[in-house]
């Protein structure tokens, strides 16, 4: 003999697992994106960073540009350049000794 009201129970249950599964892929490709944001960010400030050293601000921000990116911080200390720069959600510093 069955039980009373256990009928229909896998169909809830399969749409929890589904929906789970459904915000777990979204979660991942999320963090893909932020990921990339970072890597093409820390790029980017690499970039501008060395144009900087080498041919001044305006030099890394072209250099930051090209790699989709744009200047916060531009410094400089002595021989020493520090750049960070923006891309998407990420910010990313850099830093290039000028050659004299």
């Amino acid at each position: 003999m069955r039980a009373r009201g256990d009928e229909g129970q896998a169909v809830p249950l399969m749409a929890g697992v589904l929906a789970l599964a459904v915000a777990v892929l979204v979660g991942l490709v999320a963090l893909g994106h932020l990921t990339d944001d970072r890597a093409r960010a820390q790029t980017a400030a690499d970039a501008a960073a060395l144009a900087g050293a080498a041919d001044g601000r305006g030099a890394a921000g072209a250099a930051a540009a090209e790699n989709e990116g744009r200047i916060e911080r531009y410094a400089v200390d002595g021989a020493e350049v520090e750049v960070t720069v923006r891309v998407g959600d990420a910010r990313a510093t850099s830093r290039a000794q000028r050659e004299w």
